[in-house]
């Protein structure tokens, strides 16, 4: 089928890629003539594993421009991937996705339907098939129909193409037929279903996912203080089949495009229509008081951060992205930096998006070794396979002090029991506390 996509950041360019791949004729569209150049050109802007090797492999069948009006006046099905960045107030921002809706209403010259990927509010697709009808020049018709995305970043590929589920939210027949044919060569289970249940479909899954993160964040909390270990009661908790062994994994926090922007749009939204969804608002609070876990923690060690050096592993908020949004280290280095830290930092990937928001008073390092030599203390924030396969007896003979705060559980704790380490992670023992603390 002819497909035009609107937008080419994670959703938009993943999703074309892909449909692409499954053999469908592609044209992405973005209004950055640089980006559009470098994608012509079969290389990704965004770092995303598998996506550069799948684009090239789909080029014959996979365009980039810049010109909306060719590439909508006659797509059988457009679909709009821009962002929704969340408002102060919390809710979602739907200007990127009106104006894709006008430049789709203004260009198309034939029967289609108009699919949004984007994640968007309740009630957001009947208001853009509204606009779009007003606004539309040629008499033809055009539907629109809702499809939520359910990828994560670092595995984007994986999830598209290999999908949990696909999920069509349609009011006619027709729409949902066409998208049955553009996912017909998808091995996914494919739900029919209304609009507005499609639209709270990815809200719900995406808060739930939030929502078992901050609890078990909660419960590694108190297992500090009461002297239980946290993998072991998430390792019994898992063998329940009605809990599921993932998302719990404690830590400091989730972050990136996703959970953090849709926790607050349900909140908000809940809230605007004169409704409250505590456990979303508890869900909230948890994860913003968890981001400053290790900070809390180094004051067990230190009083001040003055003139102390300060090791960051890692500053995405996440492994397998360059992806900065809701990471941790966006709160705990500017912290740092204003105790008096000297901060080292090191990420195989984010450090060039992170020197674009620091590009002073932080020393960038090409490894570990070197943002760990001299250190007085180590924060790990990020689980990178370089982090959790490093010798950690080199935070031994390379720390100043040996003192890892660990973010994200890297290691296992009976590594550090014959060391002269202090590590600290979360809802589990430190070993070597009596090695610095006080002192």
């Amino acid at each position: 089928m002819k497909i035009a996509v609107a937008g080419t950041g994670y959703v938009g360019l993943v999703t074309g890629v892909c449909l692409a791949h499954k053999g469908h004729q592609v044209t992405c569209v973005d209004i950055n003539e640089e980006k559009v150049a470098m994608m012509s050109r079969g290389e990704s802007p965004i770092y995303e594993p598998g996506l550069p090797e799948l684009m090239k492999e789909s080029m014959e069948s996979l365009c980039f421009t810049t010109d909306y009006r060719t590439a909508y006046r006659d797509a059988e099905v457009i679909f709009i991937g821009v962002g929704t960045p969340e408002k102060s107030d919390g809710s979602a921002n739907l200007a990127y996705v009106y104006e894709a809706a006008k430049q789709i209403a203004q260009s198309v010259e034939r029967d289609c339907v108009v699919v949004l990927k984007s994640t968007v509010p309740i009630g957001t697709n009947d208001k853009i098939e509204s606009y779009i009808h007003d606004k539309q020049v040629n008499d033809v018709k055009i539907y629109v129909a809702s499809n939520p995305e359910f990828l994560s970043q670092g595995t984007a590929v994986r999830d598209t193409l290999c999908a949990s589920r696909i999920v069509i939210g349609v009011t006619e027949d027709h729409p949902a037929e066409i998208l049955k044919k553009v996912y017909e060569n998808f091995d996914a289970p494919k739900l029919v279903v209304a609009r507005r249940s499609a639209e709270m479909i990815k809200y719900a899954s995406n808060d739930f996912l939030a929502l078992k993160i901050s609890y078990i964040n909660e419960v590694a909390n108190l297992c500090e203080t009461v002297g239980a270990n946290i993998e072991e009661v998430t390792e019994g908790m898992g063998f329940d089949e009605r809990i599921g062994k993932k998302f719990l994994r404690a830590g400091i926090g989730y972050g990136g495009s996703c959970f953090p922007k849709d926790t607050k749009a349900l909140n908000w939204l809940a809230n605007f229509n004169d409704n409250e969804i505590r456990t979303i608002r508890a869900a909230i609070e948890v994860n913003e008081n968890q981001k400053f876990k290790l900070v809390k923690k180094a004051k067990k060690y230190y009083g001040d951060f003055l003139f102390l050096n300060v090791a960051v592993l890692g500053c995405t908020f996440k492994p397998g992205t360059d992806d900065l949004r809701e990471a941790p280290s966006l709160v705990n280095v500017p912290l740092l930096m204003e105790d008096g830290a000297h901060v080292r930092v090191w990420d195989p990937v984010g450090e060039e998006n992170f020197k674009k928001l620091f590009p002073k008073k932080i020393q960038y390092c090409s490894s570990i070794e070197e943002a760990i030599s001299g250190a007085d203390i180590c924060l790990i924030l990020t689980e990178w396979d370089e982090v959790k396969n490093f010798d950690i007896r080199k935070y031994e003979t390379l720390m100043k002090k040996p003192i890892v705060l660990d973010g994200r559980n890297c290691y296992r704790l009976e590594d550090f029991e014959n060391t002269k380490i202090t590590y600290d992670s979360i809802g589990r023992k430190t070993i070597n506390p009596e090695l610095y603390i006080g002192k």
